[in-house]
């Protein structure tokens, strides 16, 4: 079937994909109004993605679509980073599809997830594609919303309590992300709302520095960086795994794809750009030393992504400080990387789970290797993304940062290994469903191979350069120093358990007066809301009005 729509699409021409990469999750997400067709729905989760894979592929320069009048329209195209990240993501979507549909399969309850799925993945998609402020924010609020949705898909009060801090920083996120949009539309000539219009005029403009910051507060908090990184923990340890691994590898990219189109990265500013750099390093740090205190693999994993986003945010934040307008290839191609192998990862989890020990070591070589490459293993995919980075990163503090990030991700991907050989199932004989193993196996080439392809595609550097055994060697070795302090890490047993979620748990504190404040909110809310009460309140302001324009 995905081949019949691959021919379909070469029939049709170039630039129809666009459309139709946007267009089909919203058709089946609209037709899941019907119970009989809702419940048909899993079976095309496998096909639902891949227009956007051919738009990816075929319609990165010609594709792109208009949907309105004249009045008013949302706009929708492909740049290259954006089609590098689209590609990468439907992969992902595709094989976490299939395992979807095997998941849900038996499921008493599946509309939930059916629904939430098919939303987070137009809202995904849409992210990628869209060219104007307006439709950008719609379609990424649609995405937050299916998002957290999946996560309450989880079992127990442990998703419930995830799910509601996913959707509460989600929508803080936005408010701030918002205010900063409205700004950059303010500050746009001609009253465009076209994306590349406001981020020309953005330089220039009155506001700038109070929309930046609120663009980076916004956008900092959807990548997770610290200190409001704890929702990854929380979400991605409860979220259901096909939901984990579209939620790890392909949606937490929106914020990677904002910051390259919303930031003036071809000129320089300074102080934001260092600031940036020393969140996400510092992120990128703070994530393994929790990370290593977990036995969870998925949480784990998740404390990975938060080291992960955060050295691309730093990566960005270098080329904004420079102004180097070749920052957005190069950090979207260090996110395709890790797009490919965290969600490849989290679909190993459940494979593992499933799979008896005498059968887990075709399930567990290939996830030791693509966990180490994010670490930069040479020859695999993120030697080339530590590589691609190196030259915005430079020789200096920011440079020996990215070493020791390097030698970190490797302490912690031997790490997540263990616990990922611990987690077998019961009976020893046991294997894990033949579609589950497929996506998954599917996924560990795809991230193994597409990021040579895609290094080849795009300009990034000569590939010789990134093969000269100098460069071999400046990749080697922080992975034997990461796997030397792995040696030394397991024989000592004194490290502490840190909760999952970390500083979000210290907040729970809170809760309690927060409930407060709020039912004394409702109640005043209540009395403001009573007849007497409302008319009194409208005459003093009419009275008050009188007297400040008299």
């Amino acid at each position: 079937m995905i081949a019949a729509t691959a021919l379909l699409a070469i029939l049709l021409g170039v630039g129809v994909m666009v459309p139709l990469a946007l267009g089909l999750p919203l058709l089946l997400l609209v037709a899941c109004a019907s119970k009989r067709l809702r419940r048909r729905m899993p079976r095309l989760f496998v096909i639902a993605p891949v227009p956007a894979l051919l738009a990816a592929l075929f319609d990165a320069d010609a594709g792109s679509f208009e949907l309105g009048n004249q009045a008013f329209a949302l706009r929708f195209s492909l740049d290259a980073p954006g089609a590098m990240l689209l590609g990468v993501a439907a992969l992902l979507w595709i094989a976490s599809g299939l395992y979807a549909a095997r998941f849900l399969r038996g499921r008493a309850e599946p509309d939930g997830f059916i629904v939430c799925w098919l939303m987070t993945l137009a809202g995904c998609v849409g992210v990628f594609l869209a060219a104007d402020l307006i439709g950008f924010y719609f379609l990424l609020a649609v995405l937050s919303v299916g998002a957290s949705g999946l996560v309450l898909q989880g079992e127990g009060p442990d998703a419930m309590r995830a799910g509601a801090v996913y959707l509460a920083l989600a929508l803080l996120a936005e408010a701030f992300l918002l205010a900063g949009l409205v700004l950059m539309a303010n500050a746009t000539p001609d009253g465009s709302l076209l994306i590349s219009d406001a981020v020309a005029a953005l330089p220039d403009s009155p506001t700038r520095d109070l929309t930046v910051t609120l663009l980076l507060i916004g956008l900092g908090m959807k990548a997770g960086l610290v200190p409001l990184h704890f929702w990854m923990p929380l979400a991605y340890t409860a979220a259901p795994i096909p939901a984990a691994a579209v939620m790890s590898g392909a949606v937490v990219k929106a914020s990677v794809i904002a910051l390259l189109r919303f930031l003036p990265l071809d000129v320089a500013l300074p102080g934001f750009g260092q600031a940036l750099a020393v969140l996400g390093l510092f992120g990128a740090l703070y994530g393994v030393l929790i990370g290593i205190t977990q036995r969870d693999p998925k949480t784990v994993l998740a404390y990975s992504s938060v080291s992960q986003m955060g050295f691309v945010v730093a990566v960005i934040g270098m080329g904004l400080a420079a102004g180097d307008a070749g920052a957005p290839v190069a950090a979207a191609f260090y996110a395709a990387h890790h797009l490919l192998v965290k969600g490849s990862l989290f679909l190993a989890v459940g494979v593992v789970a499933l799979t008896g020990r005498r059968h887990l070591w075709p399930m567990l070589l290939p996830a030791a290797i693509i966990a180490l490459g994010l670490g930069g293993l040479p020859l695999t995919g993120g030697s080339l993304a530590k590589y691609a980075a190196k030259d915005l990163l430079g020789d200096g503090p920011a440079g020996t940062v990215a070493v020791l990030s390097s030698i970190a991700s490797t302490l912690l991907m031997i790490h997540f290994t263990r616990r990922l050989a611990e987690s077998t199932a019961v009976d020893a004989n046991a294997r894990a469903p033949g579609v589950l193993a497929f996506a998954w196996i599917a996924m560990a080439l795809a991230s193994l191979v597409v990021p040579w392809l895609l290094y080849l595609d795009f300009p990034i550097e000569a590939l010789p350069k990134a093969l000269a055994p100098a460069a071999l060697w400046d990749a080697l070795w922080p992975v034997l120093v990461g796997a030397l302090l792995a040696f030394v890490l397991d024989r000592f047993r004194g490290l502490p358990r840190v909760p999952a979620g970390d500083l979000g748990i210290a907040l729970g504190g809170l809760e309690g007066p927060a409930l407060s404040a709020g039912a004394a909110l409702e109640r005043t809310d209540t009395f403001l809301r009573r007849w007497p009460v409302a008319c009194v309140v409208m005459l003093a302001v009419t009275l008050l009005f009188v007297w400040a324009f008299l």
